[in-house]
């Protein structure tokens, strides 16, 4: 596949994961406090869909490894919010079944899947566990994120969810400069700054309580 149209699908997920950021910031600086609107989880739904294309195009297992556990986790999210109800019926199975379709169809020649995406001469090894590294990082802040909510049975964005953003991202940013993946540059340079923030809010919010 051409190069420019497989970073054009990079660019659009990276497109919806800044406007969620972007949407959750405002809201919260509105609010004076850490919030989890609707609109950050259908914007990640839309951004993780597309990132996984991208690194499935790419032959790069750090990115879709990454998004195979935090898709499941946007639609828990929209669902305990009970908006993933009022997506049509095959609008939620289409969802529900696009990562093990995608799976089953790249498994289907388990010799070419292992080639393409564990002896990608263009990743050595060493860098492929550092990237993957970050990339379990930033997936596990949102299955803290998910027991976080889960027992107090409402959507929330704690502090630990941003601490671990932080972290993940500088892994993944670092891994983007050496691949000079500008997708991945331009996705966590921004989310950075954005994480802190957060975390400055939510401070700010417990110290006046």
């Amino acid at each position: 596949m051409n190069h420019l149209p497989v970073i054009a699908i990079g660019l659009i997920s990276q497109v919806f994961f800044s406007a969620r950021t972007l949407v959750q910031w405002i809201m919260s600086e509105r609010a004076r406090k850490v919030l989890s609107p609707t609109l950050f989880w259908v914007l990640s739904l839309a951004g993780s869909w597309f990132l996984c294309l991208y690194g499935w195009l790419r032959q790069d297992f750090a990115i879709v490894l990454g998004q195979c556990i935090s898709y499941y986790v946007y639609i828990w999210n929209l669902r305990i919010k009970g908006d993933f109800a009022r997506v049509p019926a095959i609008g939620r199975w289409l969802l529900l079944l696009s990562p093990p379709l995608a799976l089953i169809l790249g498994i289907s020649d388990v010799n070419t899947f292992i080639n393409a995406f564990f002896r990608n001469q263009n990743i050595p090894l060493g860098l492929l566990i550092f990237g993957s590294a970050g990339q379990i990082i930033f997936t596990f802040r949102f299955i803290y994120q998910w027991w976080y909510s889960s027992r107090r049975g409402i959507s929330e964005l704690p502090a630990g969810f941003w601490i671990l953003s932080l972290v993940g991202a500088s892994i993944i940013l670092i891994y983007g400069c050496v691949r000079a993946d500008i997708v991945l540059i331009l996705g966590q340079g921004f989310g950075l700054i954005v994480y802190g923030r957060n975390l400055w809010i939510g401070y700010r919010e417990k110290s006046k309580k």
